[in-house]
């Protein structure tokens, strides 16, 4: 039998493993994995027993895959919240709640001066001073460059839980509505349907779908301490949306990379990437590249967000005259530059001098906090 859901829960739309075969161990692997990386104890043992229950279930229903895991891969209930965000993220449901910042409770003990007179109360021991700092609010703002090891490995199980919203843009199509344009078919067919009388007017409104967003981002060796973690914001933006989000690495090379982004597991989409992009830690020709991707590529009504630092060895000319041909073609130009987050900053390289008029917003790109701003932009909340 069932147990009955704790909560409301969460939502139970996004997984479809129906006719999985084969590729149900993989799935289910990885997400273990990425509930391993969010701090719930999936271990192998665990993970074998989720299969062995899937074995006897239906994957192809949500309610059963759901259950499955949290039976089978959280050990308390300090556990049931991480695996619910963490299974809505990576099934494509619903947007995953906000994680809750872990807080850390610092206890100090003061110590009473020698000769020092007595509490009204005979001297009992003053009540202890507690502070309490949110280590999540500490690294949201730390620069990535600077982070230790483990401190990157957080970021990282952060942006694996971030659901980017998308800026909505009018569709061609349209749909029933209660207010807006008078649908005369609509209220043709429905006064026939009631034998040429008139019940009401019908109308209409144009459809929204969400607005495409290109994400180029610069693998160049100046950007090595942050591309790692703008592609893994990337995987992100493509889990989000991923028929309106396309990738592509710059350098000396374009390559796209939104296919191997899709992976559910991010872990199994970098891996993807490490073998895709041919050109790390090179050089960079920014206006050479962006001229191959508006020749190849149709930016026309997306909003293009470019990654990189500025540091231009081909000709900044050629970056300009591009720069100006993707402003007229896009809907928006986002330059997101890591090195804008820090104090005193100015935009000195050549490459960014002839960049800068064609850019609509120009934002830091260096912290887990930028990163979520970008995300906001992304969705249509401008500051």
């Amino acid at each position: 039998m069932r147990p009955a859901a704790e909560g409301p829960g969460p939502d139970l739309a996004g997984p479809d493993l129906a006719g999985a075969g084969p590729d149900l161990v993989r799935v289910m692997t990885g997400f273990a994995r990425t509930l391993r990386a969010a701090g719930v104890p999936a271990d192998h043992e665990r993970t074998q027993g989720l299969l062995r229950a899937l074995s006897h279930l239906d994957a192809s229903r949500p309610g059963d895959v759901y259950w499955a895991g949290r039976l089978t891969l959280c050990a308390s209930a300090d556990d049931l919240p991480r695996y619910d965000r963490v299974f809505a993220a990576y099934f494509g449901g619903r947007s995953a709640s906000r994680a809750r910042p872990a807080t850390i409770t610092v206890t100090r003990h003061t110590a009473a001066h020698p000769g020092a007179a007595p509490e009204p109360d005979g001297g009992a021991e003053p009540p202890a001073l507690a502070a309490t700092a949110s280590a999540t609010e500490v690294l949201r703002t730390r620069d990535v460059a600077a982070m230790t090891g483990p401190e990157l490995a957080e970021v990282h199980r952060l942006l694996a839980l971030l659901r980017a919203g998308r800026e909505r843009r009018r569709s061609r199509r349209f749909r029933p509505s209660r207010r807006g344009r008078l649908d005369g078919r609509a209220t043709v067919r429905e006064s026939l349907r009631r034998g040429g009388e008139t019940a009401g007017l019908r109308h209409r409104e144009h459809r929204t779908r969400p607005r495409r967003v290109v994400l180029l981002v610069d693998v160049s060796g100046s950007m090595t301490p942050y591309a790692d973690t703008l592609l893994r914001l990337a995987h992100a933006l493509v889990r989000s949306e991923p028929r309106a989000t396309e990738v592509f690495s710059v350098g000396t090379r374009l390559t796209r990379l939104t296919a191997e982004l899709r992976h559910r597991d991010p872990a199994a989409a970098m891996n993807a990437v490490s073998r895709a992009v041919p050109d790390w830690s090179g050089g960079t020709r920014l206006g050479e590249e962006l001229r191959r991707f508006l020749t190849r590529s149709d930016a026309a009504g997306a909003t293009v967000v470019i990654a990189s630092d500025g540091w231009e060895r081909g000709g900044a000319e050629l970056l300009g005259t591009q720069m100006a041909r993707l402003s007229r073609t896009a809907h928006r130009v986002v330059w997101v530059n890591p090195h804008k987050g820090r104090d005193g900053y100015e935009p000195l390289t050549a490459g960014m001098r002839a960049a800068l008029p064609y850019i609509d917003d120009f934002v830091a790109g260096h912290s887990l906090a930028a990163f979520e701003e970008l995300a906001a932009l992304l969705g249509g909340t401008r500051a």
